[in-house]
């Protein structure tokens, strides 16, 4: 399906009926990833997949200021608008993790609850930050001087098919940069139930999975055993049972 957003048009998948579960992709990854839960949530639950701007069969426009946070926040809102959701539980993986910490600070209203899966909430220390971003401007570059081959071949990567390096790159630069430290400083105000899951072997993201579940208010932590950075496609089994699980317990009126 095709959401159109001031003249681009952004991919979606809708599997099952039922209360939306909204799932965002990592940087450089796409709705691919999440491939492995859709028979496991389709059967009580909508959800809702999609690919950002400049990943997969979304579109990729050329001017880096199409790609930002609020950008990307505004996107899942209509999509959750498209798809007739008031209310929705918000998740997604790394980038798409972040992303939804994102949308809870601006609509915390829309989030019945949040699933945040090997990410993290940003940072507080501007040269942290500013290495992050660093980080995420060299890897703009590689895709620009390299293109699609410079992606590598981690498995939530491996799971996508992506038509535009300079899209991925642009991404990069405007959707993948932090530029505050509004998000994670949103943490404790953070009101709905909240799942924090992480693979054990996801040796980066396991200090910031720490950090949300002990800062956002009676927030659920899962570590799963045998799993790295895409813990819900290295060990769909164990991760598919862990968010069921945090589902079939939401309340009624979360």
């Amino acid at each position: 399906m095709r959401l159109q957003r001031d003249g681009l048009e952004i991919y979606y998948e809708v599997h099952g009926r039922g209360p939306t579960v909204l799932l965002s992709h990592g940087y450089s990854a796409t709705s691919a990833m999440w491939s492995p839960q859709i028979d496991a949530l389709k059967q009580s639950w909508q959800l809702v997949i999609w690919d950002m701007r400049g990943h997969g069969q979304s579109d990729s426009p050329p001017d880096e200021s199409s790609y930002s946070e609020a950008a990307t926040v505004a996107d899942m809102a209509a999509l959750l608008d498209v798809v007739g959701a008031d209310t929705a539980v918000i998740g997604g993986l790394s980038l798409g993790g972040y992303m939804s910490l994102a949308f809870h600070r601006q609509h915390p209203d829309r989030c019945r609850a949040l699933i945040l899966c090997d990410t993290g909430p940003g940072y507080r220390n501007d040269r942290a930050r500013a290495g992050w971003n660093d980080m995420a401007r060299e890897r703009a570059l590689a895709l620009e001087q390299k293109g699609l081959s410079a992606l590598g071949a981690s498995a939530e990567v491996a799971a996508s098919r992506h038509r535009s390096a300079a899209g991925l790159a642009l991404a990069a630069r405007g959707m993948l940069c932090q530029s505050g430290p509004e998000v994670i400083e949103s943490l404790p105000q953070v009101r709905v139930p909240t799942l924090v899951v992480v693979g054990a072997l996801d040796t980066p993201f396991l200090a910031p999975s720490d950090y949300m579940a002990a800062k956002i208010p009676g927030a659920e932590k899962v570590v799963i055993e045998g799993a790295g950075h895409a813990a819900n496609i290295d060990r769909p089994k164990a991760f598919n049972a862990a968010v069921t699980g945090f589902l079939a317990a939401l309340p009624a009126n979360a």
